[in-house]
Parts: structure tokens; sequence; C-alpha cells
């Protein structure tokens, strides 16, 4: 059906530039928003016809006759009806809607990409600063990252996973302050622990784990670094090295049975021992775009459209947070990064512009809108009735891995992309880890398992199914299910579009509604050889797109269930 819409285009493309030269770029189907007013809808006569001096509807009823007598018209479609002032309906014939089957069986996992395009797009995300496990925060920007990774991906982009992360500044020196504590036999609750709403300390069970393996002079080994320990509790420099060390393993350790990788971690301390944080700083102080007050230097980042300046180096010398983050930006720019997406929580938000204005102020030629950020809000738990809040492992917060025990990665992912990323959320343990059709990504799985089943049962060669007659799929639950089938390639192009991985899921659940309805409209394994065959082409295909979306969220397409 994909083909078959290529051609009416075409053939719809010639006759607008037969009309009035030029228009044929323009031309275009659209989705009826009642299903029974047709399959495509074209508005091609209502715009054409104040250019060219003509009513409407008499252009409309001329574009018909004109459409109708190409032969790729002739061929796919079965009436075009007229209605309101202009609007051109279009009806597919069978034979057009049967063409999807056949496509999605021959293209196979490739079902839905599109060719390479040669642009390089470097996504960020999950970015936690190494002083703590990851929370179900965390979670979800792990979710959000990894599946525009994969839209992005499967629209022809070359795509680059990025993790930064701080391993300096006043929190890293609290963890090493909070396990050199731990490691000296003090605890929170103790007279000599820091205590207090803004108190320095990090009180989590995972500190006394730190402490009692430093002491122990084990190794550790993440992505980036080993480090072993030298058991000396007066060494605030080796225990911070190490305490780093072991919390990025925790944190890899997490990302691996969540299914994320990178393809580099971006040290933040590396942007000051590579001289890019102070070459920033020069960029902009030589474009005229910073100036001294109070002792502190400032960005005139109201040039910028912020609402108001910021200050970049305080009167003690030190750098603001957002001068690190123009510098490895400038960075992103020079690795040939002209495409870069954040995920971020929705508290960076302030941050937005100031980032912006020092990278545009920089005088690298970085665009205005450089980069995009997607920005997500917290999580809510909730188990057993109740909202769990604290975590035994944290001390604070419910960490991923808790989630992850509690239900299961595939679960995690959809339930976390099911709703816009700025939209608030409620995990629902109970709801995740129950087997019927409120739980929504066993609804998903289950349709893809129930059709393996099928298949099995016939225990042919599914390779085969793509050559088969499809005519005997005339039913109307078989064609709204094609049709459905036939969406998956623009909803994807969107969705990567629009950094909406909310919208896959749910295309994965109208598309298993969509199946289940089928199955229990119409027998599959009838007698009839050519229905039978006919119909298990079709479900294999529905199979196969089921397969292809869930792979795009990270999410398992189980064969069983």
């Amino acid at each position: 059906m994909l083909l078959v819409k290529q051609e009416l285009l075409a053939a719809l493309a010639n006759t607008l530039e037969s009309l009035s030269p030029g228009a044929g770029s323009k031309a275009a189907f659209e989705s009826p928003k009642v299903a029974a007013h047709g399959d495509f809808a074209s508005t091609a006569a209502m715009q054409l016809a104040k250019p060219l001096g003509r009513k409407p509807r008499e252009l409309a009823e001329q574009l018909s006759a004109a459409l109708l007598a190409t032969p790729a018209f002739g061929q796919w479609v079965d009436a075009i009806d007229i209605a309101g002032p202009g609007f051109l309906n279009i009806r597919l014939k069978t034979a057009a809607k049967q063409q999807i089957v056949r496509e999605v069986l021959s293209a196979g996992n490739g079902f839905g990409q599109q060719p390479a395009t040669g642009e390089k797009v470097l996504v960020e995300f999950v970015s936690a600063n190494p002083t703590g496990p990851l929370h179900v925060g965390h979670g979800r920007q792990a979710a959000l990252g990894d599946a525009i990774c994969s839209l992005r991906a499967s629209q022809g982009e070359s795509v680059w996973r990025e993790y930064y992360y701080n391993d300096a500044g006043v929190q890293i020196q609290t963890l090493a302050n909070s396990t050199q504590l731990r490691a000296r036999g003090f605890k929170p609750g103790d007279a000599e622990w820091p205590s207090g709403e803004k108190a320095p300390a990090y009180n989590g069970d995972y500190i006394a784990d730190i402490a009692e393996d430093f002491k122990a002079k084990k190794t550790v080994k993440s992505e980036d670094r080993e480090v072993t320990a030298t058991g000396d509790i007066e060494d605030i420099d080796a225990i911070r090295e190490f305490a780093v060390a072991y919390l990025r393993r925790e944190q890899d350790l997490d990302l691996q049975a969540f299914r994320v990788h990178f393809d580099q971690y971006y040290l933040e301390s590396s942007l000051y021992t590579s001289g890019r944080v102070e070459a920033a700083v020069q960029k902009l102080v030589a474009a005229g775009k910073t100036y001294e007050q109070d002792g502190a230097l400032w960005l005139k980042s109201t040039d910028y459209g912020d609402d108001k300046d910021r200050v970049m180096k305080k009167q003690d010398g030190t750098y603001t947070y957002f001068v690190p983050d123009v510098a490895y930006h400038i960075a992103k720019w020079e690795r040939g990064f002209h495409k870069v997406i954040n995920i971020q929580g929705t508290d960076h938000h302030g941050t937005i512009a100031r980032v912006r204005a020092g990278l545009q102020a920089a005088g690298e030629g970085i665009p205005e809108g450089y980069p995009d950020y997607v920005l997500h809000t917290m999580v809510r738990v909730m188990k057993g009735g109740e909202e769990v809040k604290i975590s035994k492992r944290a001390g604070s917060y419910v960490t991923l891995r808790d989630l992850i025990e509690w239900t299961s990665t595939d679960a995690i992912r959809f339930f976390l992309l099911s709703r816009k990323p700025d939209t608030e959320y409620t995990f629902d343990v109970d709801l995740a880890v129950t087997k019927n059709n409120d739980n929504p990504v066993y609804y998903v799985q289950y349709a893809h398992a129930r059709i393996c089943s099928v298949l099995a049962g016939w225990g042919g060669d599914a390779a085969t199914l793509k050559d088969v007659d499809l005519s005997p799929l005339e039913s109307p639950a078989a064609q709204a299910l094609m049709l459905l089938l036939a969406k998956y390639p623009a909803m994807l192009t969107a969705a990567a579009r629009d950094f909406a991985p909310h919208d896959v899921t749910f295309y994965l659940r109208e598309l298993a509604a969509s199946y289940h309805s089928y199955y229990d409209a119409e027998r599959i394994l009838v007698d009839d050889e050519k229905v039978k065959l006919a119909r298990l082409a079709l479900v294999a295909a529905t199979a196969q797109v089921l397969h292809n979306g869930l792979a795009i969220l990270g999410v398992s397409a189980p064969s069983k269930m």
C-alpha cells in the first residue's frame, strides 16, 4: 500500500502540475477524520481554486475526472467522492489495501525504516552525577533517550548516544566526605554526622557499602575507569576517586539491566583539563558579549532573549554551572554534531535560555535553537495502593533497580513511554505485574505471542507467506487491520520529528486491539487453503509490525506468554 500511495501521489502531482505549473510540488494526501469518508483525502481543489479563479467544487469535479483517467487511479482507486466545498475523498480498491501485507513481509525488520540520510545526531541523556544510585526519574530519561535514538535512527540518521557526568564539584566532595565518615564508623543520626535539611551528606546505605569496599581495598571497574582502593581512610582524594568509580559501576549495572548502552561517557572535568571552559569564556569575551560588574564576569544573555544577564565567573573566581555546559556544547558542535537533542528533567528549564545565549554569542555560527531539549517530569511510584517515596538503598528516593526488581525492564520502558514527557506520571507497580488486558505492555506483547502461536499451529514456512494470493482479505476487520499496518511508517516519521515515543505506544495498543478484534471475527486456520494462507499472511505481517514497534521502544516481543 505504501507503493500504491506513492503511485497515487505521483499521479496527483502530475495532474496538479498540468492545471497550474508549480502546484505539483504540493501534492499531498491527508487521512480523513472519519474512516467512512474514505482512505485518503485531498484539499488540492480548494487550495488551487483562488489562484485559478475557479469555484472549488467545480475544480474538484474536473480534478476527480482527470485523476480517475490516470493508470494509477484506474488500477487502485474504487471511487472519488466530492464533499463539502471541494474535498476529494478517495476510496481504495481492496487490492490496494492488500499490498501492505506483502510490503511488510518483504521488508521484515526493516519495515518503516528510511534510507540513510548521512545526517549525524547526538542524543545526550541520563547524565546522572555519580553520587548515588539511578532513581526512577533517571529511568524515565533512559527510556525516553533510548527510544528517541531508535526513532531518529529509523529515519536514516546516524545516532550517537552520549552520557555526560559531573565528576567534580561540591556534590562529589560531599560524596567523598560522607564515605569517609562511614569508613570512620559514623552513620546518620550520630552526633558526628551532618544533619539538617541543607547538611552536606548522603545518607543512603550505599555509602556504607562504598566505605566497606574501600577499606577492604577492592577494585571496581566501570565502562570508563578502573580503580583499586588504598584503604587509607585519611586520604580523601583516594576515597573520592574510589567512590566515583564505585557509583559509575553501579549505574552501569542499572543501565545494562535496563538494556541501555552509550557510545561515549563525557566527563565534565575534561572540559577544564582540556582548557575548553577557559577557551569558551575567552570566545565570549573576545566577541564583546561579556562585562564586569561587582567583581564578577557577566554574559549579556539578554541580547539573546534571556530575561536577565547571567553571571559567568563569580567573585571567588569559580565559574557558574552553565559555563561548562556552554563549553560542552561548543565541543559537540565542533565534533560535527549540528543536530543535538538533550533529554533532561524539567528542573533544567531555567538553563536553556542562558546556554543557548552563550552558544550564539560564541561566534561559532551556532543557530538560535541549538540544542533541542526534551524535558520530562518526575515519576511517582505506587505499590499496594500507596505511594512509595523512600528506598532503603538510596535513603531518599525509589531507585531504578528497585523498580526493575519489582516489575520488569519491559514494563518500565513501556509504561514510562506511554505519556508525553512533560506530563506527570504515576507508575503502578501492581498493574505492571498483572497479566491481563488492563496492563498495556502485556496486552501488546500478548497480541504478538498469540500470532506466534497461530503460526506455530499452522507449522508451515512463514517465508512463503509474502507470495500468497491475498484476494480473500476482503472483510471489514481485515481491511481495518491492513489500513492500520499502512500507517506505521508515517507514524514513525512523525514520532521521530516530534520527539514523541508515546505515539508509538498508542499505535501499538491500537494495532493490538485491531488484531484481537480480527482474531475474534475470523478463524485463521480454516480448511480452505487459499483463505487460510491469506489470513496467515495478514497476521504474520501484524506480528512483524508489533515486533518492529516494540523494538523502537526497547521492549521485547515474546513468542510465548
